[in-house]
């Protein structure tokens, strides 16, 4: 059988004032990878990657590359240690073209994209507002799908400031946090669902409307 990859890149704010929801962060991204490997088992057509990149005003950190899911463990508090600013546009900068550079003359994928924040830019030297919106808007006409979720900021303005549609908004609380990566991981069950069905995937992720049930979803 031949395998549709889809590669898994998140994206996740590691400065300073993510220190309160440490736990909760760990918990939910081994949670996804779990998500993940299911979902890889209920769509056997689908083969899973992950990268993982980290960030704060002392750099990225990437903990995971292209790795296939199956094959991941979980991180934990020697992984995550949450310190110093909000450097967004170079975290995404660098991930992104990390990604697109190892994705050259391939073919057969989709990428998705889970950023995760708690507050605004405030530190990037290396990239602009600007040209990480025009990185977007170019790599969203090339099966990559940007999502952004975020807390403690206007996030629905701030994501479409650099052409992200796809938003959500959690709580900054364990159970706020909890709730949003559920969520997340059912959206996640959907949208390779839609690539399975061709259907377009660019548009309305996070949207309850759009997910509606299919009988081998039972078994995740």
């Amino acid at each position: 059988m031949e395998q549709h990859t889809v590669h898994n890149l998140i994206i996740l704010d590691e400065s300073g004032s993510m220190e309160s929801i440490k736990k909760s962060i760990i918990s939910g991204f081994n949670e996804t990878v779990q998500t993940i490997k299911g979902i890889e088992k209920q769509f056997p057509d689908q083969l899973h990657t992950i990268s993982m990149v980290s960030f704060n005003g002392l750099g990225q950190k990437v903990l995971h590359f292209t790795e296939p899911v199956s094959k991941l463990e979980a991180i934990d508090d020697s992984s995550y240690k949450p310190d110093s600013m909000t450097p967004l546009y170079d975290a995404i900068g660098f991930s992104v073209t990390k990604l697109k550079l190892f994705l050259e003359n391939k073919t057969g994928y989709n990428v998705l994209v889970t950023i995760m924040t708690d507050g605004e830019e405030n530190a990037s030297r290396e990239y602009s507002g600007q040209s990480i919106k025009k990185m977007i808007d170019d790599l969203k006409q090339n099966n990559w799908t940007f999502t952004y979720i975020g807390t403690d900021h206007d996030v629905e303005k701030f994501a479409n400031s650099i052409s992200i549609t796809n938003t959500m908004v959690w709580q900054k609380t364990a159970k706020g946090t909890s709730d949003m990566f559920i969520k997340e991981n059912e959206a996640r069950k959907m949208y390779s669902m839609k690539i399975r069905n061709k259907q377009s995937v660019s548009d309305d992720y996070f949207d309850s409307k759009q997910q509606k049930s299919d009988p081998s979803d039972k078994n995740t």
